[in-house]
């Protein structure tokens, strides 16, 4: 008897995952061949999978409701013969020819998938794709797997933001084998034994399943195929449960923060460590720790020679080339840099983990909501002045005032006479949703990209308060400290870019948010008051709304009320 683990296939939907059902089969089952086992759904439509082979199911990986990655394990089946264990699995092959054929037959009966060909392209002696069984490595050498933990952030799956190891690496119980990134945090995973790495489950930048295979390992003992693995001693990390009763160590790394104990691996050969540049085109190797450092100094990765395992960069690595004044060194130790040296070639950067939430957050809301954008300038002369005599009376426990208290505060008040700007929009079910309660969403740049902490119950808090809150809920999404209902729930959003807030600008709304607000830099003009010239400190408020929800008169009203609110500040707090 062997062991057949049927993938989940590319349904030809031009997606790399697809949501799981419902199940028509059980562990135990006696399956036949081309017996529909489960559904799987698509962004276009409803899919039945069925079996490739006949045979017993052993395991089913996921549940209904679940996202799967493409090429994941699905159903694990006893079948007559030795099975599809070979060291480079075929996938489950496309829905539309029954599903996958036995190994014996695929080749011969359709041309090979992407992850098929991926698999094909690599040396025969280091195969890097994952192992035909869960709880298998390559022809059966690996015994014990590490599955990919629950760290915590109520999330089926999580991106692969990059490895820390290669096939063929011994492995230190305990050592970052790779980083992983759910909605809200990098995170660094820890080796929960020793051993020899056999495979590695997933490319950066590719969403994986939690519970899924993720390192396959050789380790001394029986490992932990039909037992529980060893304890892992976390120390400071957290013990995390996985299914099937097994635990992994997960380091919760906030981006922001350095790693003790970096750069400490020894180097072969002894005295000053070998650098090396990473390939053209090839992601630099580097701890969240390292990459955050190196955004605050404006240093980009790719140019940094890396000193560590595989030419990863460490803490010291930057040292060495900002000491150098950012010139990567010769082999003769001069630099060669010219400031009229001629370049040539490209890079190509893969745009993946927040960035690419962001871009896909972005481009849905610009495709969904037809947006209208409204501009007015605001003399905001009397404001400042009251900032500034606030700010100078102030107690040593408030916090300092910048602008962003007030306009949320008239933002409050405007919402009071317009309830349906403070609304979110389903337009898949066509139903708008009016909250009684405005959160505010405060758009901060990051370390990690762009997010939005949200100011509960703006409409509760006093200048000082809403300051508190503001400083508070961005400083913990700029650390990482940020909690999942920080980041999510905010009913209209503010945008602003401080002094780099340009003269104009035309904010994207939060969908499904139906609006945002976005103040531009403040500026002295000269400008015809009472008939005079005069300078005075004006501010343009850039507004975009949802069409389909908010008329252009609507818009006006809504802006005009929050200009006459920020000109007439001891207005704001008298209503």
């Amino acid at each position: 008897m062997g062991r057949y683990v049927f993938k989940l296939p590319d349904v030809g939907e031009g997606t790399a995952e697809a949501e799981l059902v419902a199940w028509h089969v059980k562990v135990g089952d006696t399956v036949a061949e081309d017996q529909i086992i489960a559904d799987i759904m698509t962004d276009k439509a409803t899919v039945e999978l069925t079996s490739p082979v006949a045979g017993k199911v052993l395991a089913a990986h996921g549940e209904p409701g679940q996202q799967l990655a493409v090429g994941s394990p699905l159903v694990e089946f006893e079948v007559e013969g030795e099975g599809n264990s070979s060291p480079f699995p075929l996938d489950g092959g496309r829905v539309g020819d029954g599903g996958a054929r036995p190994a014996a037959t695929v080749e011969t009966q359709k041309a090979p998938s992407a992850l098929s060909v991926a698999a094909s392209q690599q040396p025969a002696s280091t195969p890097t794709q994952p192992s035909p069984v869960e709880g298998e490595g390559s022809a059966g050498s690996a015994n014990f797997v590490f599955k990919l933990p629950d760290v915590g952030e109520g999330t089926a799956e999580a991106e692969l933001v990059g490895w820390h190891i290669k096939v063929g690496d011994i492995v230190a119980e305990d050592q970052i084998v790779a980083d992983i990134m759910t909605d809200k945090a990098t995170v660094e995973l820890t080796s929960p034994v020793a051993g020899t790495v056999v495979a590695l489950h997933g490319e950066a930048g590719q969403q994986l399943a939690v519970g899924g295979p993720l390192v396959s390992f050789q380790v001394e003992g029986k490992g932990n195929r039909g037992e529980a693995p060893p304890p892992s001693n976390p120390a400071p990390q957290a013990s995390v449960p996985l299914k099937g009763g097994q635990t992994a160590t997960a380091t919760a790394a906030s981006v922001s923060s350095p790693r003790s104990g970096e750069g400490d691996q020894p180097k072969a050969g002894g005295g000053a460590p070998a650098r090396t540049l990473s390939a053209r085109g090839e992601r630099p190797l580097a701890s969240p720790a390292v990459r955050n450092r190196a955004r605050d100094l404006g240093i980009e990765l790719q140019f940094v020679p890396g000193s560590g395992p595989a030419g990863r960069i460490e803490h010291g690595d930057l040292d060495a080339y900002v000491s150098s004044g950012g010139r990567t060194p010769s082999a003769s130790g001069t630099s060669t840099a010219s400031a009229y040296e001629r370049h040539e070639g490209t890079t190509d950067t893969r745009i993946i983990g927040v960035r690419r939430k962001i871009a896909e957050k972005m481009a849905e809301s610009v495709r969904r909501i037809p947006h209208i954008t409204y501009v007015e300038e605001i003399d905001v002369t009397a404001l400042e002045e009251l900032r500034a005599h606030l700010n100078a009376k102030k107690r040593k426990d408030q916090p300092k005032l910048n602008v962003l208290p007030f306009i949320a505060r008239a933002m409050v008040v405007a919402l009071r006479d317009q309830p349906t700007i403070n609304s979110h929009y389903d337009d898949e079910a066509g139903v708008l949703t009016t909250h009684a309660a405005v959160h505010i969403g405060i758009a901060a740049q990051t370390p990690n990209g762009l997010m939005v902490p949200v100011v509960r119950h703006a409409e509760s808090l006093d200048p000082w308060a809403t300051a508190l809150e503001i400083g508070r809920v961005s400083g913990a999404a700029k650390d990482g400290s940020a909690k999942r209902d920080e980041l999510t729930g905010s009913t209209i959003t503010i945008t602003s870019l401080g002094t780099l807030g340009g003269v104009i600008h035309t904010p994207i709304i939060n969908h499904p948010e139906v609006a945002i607000v976005g103040p531009n830099k403040i500026a002295e003009r000269v400008v015809v008051k009472d008939g005079q010239m005069v300078v005075r400190k004006m501010m343009n408020l850039s507004s975009s709304f949802d069409h389909r929800i908010v008329d252009g008169h609507d818009a006006a009203v809504f802006v005009q009320r929050i200009k006459g609110l920020l000109e007439h500040p001891a207005t704001l707090w008298m209503n």
